[in-house]
């Protein structure tokens, strides 16, 4: 069976070792578009992991104004448009941002090409919901303590954010990307002014299952 993240992986290794490892998001959108590669997380439908972790939390009275973290092709954001929030989703591949408004012309959403690492100085503590599903894993372990404090740093005082990942224990191999995350490492939005408010440990519905972490904090 053909490894359809095998592209990806080859990507990234290639974008580390030259010390730009953010370089290759842009090159498989750009590849997919043009040489019909595989984006391994877009499944053109909303995340059912995040959809999952929704309707376990849906009873907290969040605020309208959400912000989508690495937004893909777009269909989370579209889900939570159709919620009723106010939605900015971004990604740091102008070709991802390009296919959200070529699908999505009459979107609500406000997407835009941004770098989680240089955010506009507006979007500091500004959401009251902040979506991280996917990102922080296909991150490498060097840039995650950075991308968590910055993901941290946008969600408003009494805000939200919410976390779907995939897990690995703390003597797990980290393995080929997407790199799990340990409980450890989910922990230290706890370091960054967030409390963690619901944590799961479970395995999904993929053949085979992949264990995974959905959370949920909140800015104290």
């Amino acid at each position: 069976m053909t490894d359809k993240r095998a592209i990806a992986r080859r990507l990234a290794k290639e974008a580390i070792a030259a010390g730009r490892p953010l370089e290759w998001f842009e090159k498989l959108y750009l590849m997919a578009k043009a040489e019909g590669a595989t984006i391994p997380w877009a499944d053109r439908v909303p995340n059912p992991n995040l959809l999952a972790l929704y309707e376990r939390i849906k009873h907290i009275p969040f605020g309208p104004k959400a912000l989508k973290v690495g937004c893909g092709l777009g269909d989370d954001a579209e889900w939570l448009s159709g919620l009723g929030f106010y939605i900015t989703a971004f990604d740091i591949a102008p070709t991802a941002i390009a296919e959200c408004h070529a699908r999505f012309p009459a979107s609500k959403v406000n997407y835009l090409a941004a770098d989680l690492f240089a955010a506009p100085p507006e979007w500091k503590k500004a959401f009251d919901i902040v979506i991280e599903s996917y990102t922080l894993q296909v991150l490498p372990p060097g840039l995650r303590t950075k991308a968590m404090q910055a993901i941290a740093g946008l969600v408003a005082p009494g805000g939200h954010l919410l976390l779907v990942t995939r897990a690995r224990d703390e003597s797990d191999p980290p393995g080929d990307m997407p790199w799990p995350l340990t409980r450890s490492e989910a922990d230290m939005f706890c370091s960054y002014g967030l409390e963690e408010i619901y944590f799961e440990d479970y395995r999904d519905n993929e053949s085979p299952p992949v264990r995974r972490f959905r959370a949920c904090y909140r800015h104290s």
